[in-house]
């Protein structure tokens, strides 16, 4: 299912199902990420599917959120060991709820879902990076516990 979600911001959002993605999912990913960031990016949603589709079972998620039998919001991150001689850890890549049923818990469901996932795998740890400027992002992952970390992001531009 694409588009505008049918589900309203009065409805109950205790019956919440998390579940690994599918690739009929990914047309309303798409649709979800556009509606939260303004940027239409369906082939960056389609490619990032495949890619954790493949094998590594346990050390990759793309999790569905769905109510209703709607898609209504994911999150996909996987496991790295040592990166920047940091210690083995979860990253969480992108977290996406509908816009119009957030604060409903269903981020946090899909986070701790997923915090899961990096614990059966044997990480102790869960990381990822937030624009500066992203209050609400932001305050979602502090709520969840998340704080700075010892790593400071560093980029330049190359035009």
């Amino acid at each position: 299912m694409s588009g505008a979600s049918s589900i309203t911001a009065t409805e109950p959002y205790r019956d919440v199902q998390i579940r690994p993605a599918v690739a009929p999912d990914v047309a309303r990913v798409a649709a979800i990420d556009e509606a939260a960031t303004g940027e239409a990016k369906p082939r960056y949603w389609q490619s990032l599917f495949e890619n954790f589709s493949q094998a590594r079972a346990g050390c990759r998620a793309f999790l569905i959120a769905e109510l209703k039998g709607e898609v209504v919001g994911f999150i996909c991150g996987e496991v790295r060991d040592f990166e920047f001689g940091a210690e083995s850890c979860g990253w969480v890549f992108a977290l996406t709820v509908d816009p119009a049923i957030r604060v409903n818990s269903i981020g946090t469901q899909l986070f701790e879902e997923i915090c899961q996932i990096f614990t059966q795998a044997g990480v102790r740890k869960v990381r990822t990076m937030i624009e500066h400027d992203n209050q609400l992002v932001m305050a979602f992952f502090r709520s969840q516990g998340l704080m700075v970390g010892r790593f400071i992001g560093m980029e330049k531009n190359l035009d």
